[in-house]
């Protein structure tokens, strides 16, 4: 049963870090149909923390004293998931999705002190793999990027935001994954209607809003809140350091899918950032899945 729970885990976080690779056509759609900067982050994750939202009365028994940490862990994955939207829109992309993608370093140092599991030799090279497999895919010299403006450190704090949220999620038992994805939702489109107040500028026309209805409206459905519950499912089976390197599929599928759809390249050099990337998100929980069996 155990092995079961850990294996369905990771399926739902492989699949999670797949559709967020592919969240960029619709925000990108939004920017061109004129919901531009905060706001298309904004009504992308709007309409799904609003379905949503019932969730927390039909699970009101969850919401109590005593259950703050758990909930409190789903709060965190909305704030670190806003965060990653709105550092895209102060630093560039290659820098934001390094910085983020630390997170299975923050993971791994997070279970050590809180769950005393050890830092094999292993995980310290699937992180190092990740990583380079990010660096090739975008061409990155000089190594990790460090922080310097604002949102490159926006960036570095969602990931490491993310890693508390997993590990929060994961040593809790009394709250539910609905409340989890649901607070996910919530929190995220709150602090993107935050950074939609504090970046000021023009209110994109009534007409451009309805106008995107027909289309999010079953892309949330189906892909939004599906992506949104299975992200959380992951943490609640998986240490945050493994749920990070599993969640590293979203660079692949966001370099293929952008090579598919737009005239951006893809050659010898993204195929082998992909095969880094995909080795070192699997060696782990496969790994350890196998030493289990054993």
């Amino acid at each position: 049963m155990a092995r079961a729970g850990m294996r369905g885990a990771m399926l739902a976080a492989i699949y999670a870090g797949l559709a967020f690779g592919v969240f960029w056509i619709p925000i990108r759609a939004l920017e061109e149909a004129g919901l531009t900067g905060a706001w298309a982050a904004f009504v992308f994750t709007l309409p799904a923390a609003l379905l949503t939202l019932p969730v927390f009365w039909m699970r009101r028994g969850e919401l109590t004293a005593g259950n703050w940490r758990g909930v409190f862990g789903g709060v965190l994955a909305g704030g670190a998931f806003g965060l990653y939207a709105l550092a895209f829109l102060y630093t560039d992309i290659v820098r934001v999705v390094l910085l983020f993608y630390l997170t299975p370093i923050w993971g791994f140092l997070l279970g050590r002190v809180v769950l005393g599991e050890r830092i094999t030799l292993l995980r310290w090279v699937a992180v190092l793999l990740g990583l380079a497999g990010i660096g090739v895919v975008f061409g990155v010299e000089g190594g990790l990027p460090l922080p310097r403006g604002a949102g490159d450190w926006i960036a570095l704090a969602s990931g490491l935001l993310w890693a508390v949220a997993s590990l929060l999620i994961l040593i809790d038992e009394e709250v539910s994954v609905a409340i989890h994805g649901a607070s996910f939702f919530l929190f995220s489109a709150l602090l993107n209607g935050i950074a939609v107040l504090l970046a000021g500028g023009a209110v994109p026309a009534g007409d451009a809003m309805l106008g995107v209805l027909p289309w999010l409206v079953p892309v949330t459905l189906a892909l939004t809140v599906p992506a949104g519950f299975a992200t959380i499912y992951g943490p609640t089976r998986l240490s945050p350091g493994i749920v990070g390197l599993l969640f590293m599929a979203e660079v692949a599928v966001a370099a293929i899918s952008a090579a598919i759809l737009t005239d951006e390249t893809f050659g010898a050099r993204e195929a082998v950032g992909i095969v880094l990337i995909v080795g070192a998100g699997l060696m782990v929980p496969l790994a350890e899945m196998r030493r289990g069996r054993g």
